[in-house]
C-alpha cells in the first residue's frame, strides 16, 4: 500500500510539476529553485516538497546554497533529490523482477551473452519500426525520453567545450543491472543501438557512471579517425 500512496502523491498536478523537476536535474535542488521552476509560491512549494518526502519520492537534507562556509555565509537550506528506492503498483499483485533476475541468471550461466545482445538489437530495430536511424542527438534524446531513460546533453568528460554527449539519469533495467552488470548492461547497449540505429550519425558506448544508465550517446563523427 505504500507505493500506491506514493504515487498517488503526484496526482496534484503542482507536486507532480515539483517532482518532474527535481528528477530532471540530477543534483540537490532548493525550495527557492523549485518554487520557481514551478511557478508557485514557496511555502507552497515547500508543503508539497516536504509530502513527497514523506512518501518516499524524495529525500531531503540540508545545505549553505551559497557556496560559502562560517560566519555570514547564512543558514543551510532544506534540499531534495529523488529517492533511491523504486516505486510500483501492479493490480492483481505481479513479480516480473523475479522472472527477470533468474531469466538473467540462466542466460549468465549458459553464456548467452551474445545471443541475448542480438535479440535485444533486434527488438531496439523493432521499436524504430520504419522510421530511419536518428539524425542527431536532439532526436536521440526525444526517443529516449520517451522509453524512460531521462536523458540530458552535457560536454563530454565534463569539460566545457568538449563535444556533446547524451547521457541518462534513469536505467529502465536498474534493479537487475545491479545484480548482472555485464549481462544487462551489454543487452541494453545492443537494444538502443536497434533503437537509434548503428548505421546512422549517433553512436552509443558503454561509459559508466554511478547513479545514472551505463550507456551514452555521441555523434559519431567525434570519433572518426
Amino acid at each position: 500500500m505504500k507505493d500506491i500512496d506514493a504515487i498517488a502523491a503526484l496526482q496534484d498536478p503542482v507536486r507532480r510539476r515539483l517532482y518532474e523537476y527535481v528528477v530532471a536535474q540530477g543534483r540537490e535542488v532548493g525550495r527557492n529553485e523549485a518554487a520557481e521552476a514551478a511557478g508557485v509560491a514557496r511555502t507552497l512549494a515547500a508543503h508539497h516538497l516536504d509530502k513527497l518526502t514523506q512518501v518516499g519520492l524524495l529525500e531531503s537534507g540540508s545545505r549553505r546554497l551559497t557556496g560559502r562556509s562560517g560566519p555570514g555565509a547564512g543558514r543551510p537550506a532544506k534540499v531534495y533529490t529523488r529517492a533511491r528506492a523504486e516505486r510500483s503498483v501492479s493490480l492483481p499483485a505481479r513479480d516480473y523482477r523475479t522472472a527477470a533476475e533468474l531469466l538473467a541468471e540462466a542466460a549468465e550461466q549458459a553464456g548467452l551473452d551474445a545471443v541475448l545482445c542480438a535479440a535485444a538489437r533486434r527488438r531496439g530495430e523493432g521499436l524504430r519500426g520504419s522510421a530511419a536511424p536518428c539524425g542527431g542527438l536532439e532526436e536521440a534524446v526525444e526517443v529516449l525520453a520517451a522509453r524512460g531513460y531521462q536523458p540530458h546533453v552535457e560536454a563530454s568528460g565534463g569539460v566545457e567545450g568538449g563535444a556533446p554527449v547524451v547521457r541518462m539519469r534513469n536505467c529502465p533495467f536498474h534493479a537487475v543491472a545491479t545484480r548482472f552488470p555485464p549481462l544487462v548492461c551489454g543487452m541494453n547497449l545492443a537494444l538502443l543501438e536497434g533503437l537509434i540505429g548503428a548505421d546512422g550519425p549517433v553512436r552509443a558506448r558503454m561509459d559508466a557512471r554511478p547513479g545514472e544508465c551505463c550507456v551514452v550517446l555521441e555523434d559519431s563523427k567525434n570519433n572518426e579517425d
